[in-house]
């Protein structure tokens, strides 16, 4: 199972995001995530709720996710800033 970047201290997370899925929810796949939104792709919508899913499995606030690479692809790069 992939190790929590919340716990490890920060770091970088790999995600792969699916708009327009039937509900929210968060796998772990391989070394990142993969992150099903029921929002459309479009105006970032779909990224703002990627980080809001992705922050509320970590148990962290979504101000802590930055992200770093993939506004416009579903392989998305976030990453933790320290408290």
């Amino acid at each position: 199972m992939t190790e929590n970047p919340a716990q490890a201290g920060g770091g970088e997370i790999a995600v792969r995001v699916t708009p327009r899925a039937s509900r929210e929810r968060i796998e772990p796949d391989g070394a990142g995530y993969r992150v099903y939104v029921t929002v459309p792709p479009e105006g970032g919508k779909a990224n703002d709720a990627a980080r809001e899913v992705l922050a509320r499995h970590l148990g962290v606030a979504k101000t802590r996710l930055d992200l770093v690479r993939g506004a416009k692809s579903r392989n998305k790069v976030f990453r933790l800033t320290p408290d």
